[in-house]
């Protein structure tokens, strides 16, 4: 084996272990977070959960709209377009989300509070639209 041939294993080895440490979030215990590190990771948990929720409630939205477009199809095309109504809204209000949030993290800019500002306004948008979807589909049954 050449020099060369080891350094590129050691660096694919060196990558892969980067690779797997990164993927294991460490054991926090959410209630009682102590540091900044464990408020971040928290912060972050807080928000995947949420993006869940609202994904499964989009989906069930998205089935409400379809059921729309359904009952007016018979009045004309022109009548149709809950589902593309609905997609741009989402689309349109993740890019909101995402600079709102991106601004909220200019509070602590480079600080290592800045995680938890971001993924805090998130998690807080995220619940926020997830009830506006709701309020989509209970209002269409």
């Amino acid at each position: 084996m050449t020099l060369r041939h080891s350094l590129l294993l050691a660096t694919a080895s060196l990558i892969v272990s980067a690779t797997v440490a990164m993927a294991q979030e460490p054991e926090v215990d959410c209630d009682n977070a102590q540091t900044q590190m464990d408020m971040n990771i928290c912060a972050g948990r807080d928000y995947k959960t949420a993006d869940n929720e609202l994904n499964a409630v989009y989906k069930k939205a998205l089935e409400a709209a379809k059921e729309t477009d359904e009952g007016f199809k018979d009045m004309g095309e022109q009548y149709v377009g809950a589902v593309d109504a609905l997609k741009r809204a989402q689309r349109s209000w993740i890019g909101y989300r995402d600079g709102q949030c991106e601004l909220a993290g200019f509070e602590a800019r480079g600080g290592s509070m800045e995680p938890l500002l971001v993924s805090s306004c998130l998690a807080d948008l995220t619940r926020k639209r997830t009830a506006e979807l709701k309020a989509f589909y209970e209002q269409e049954n």
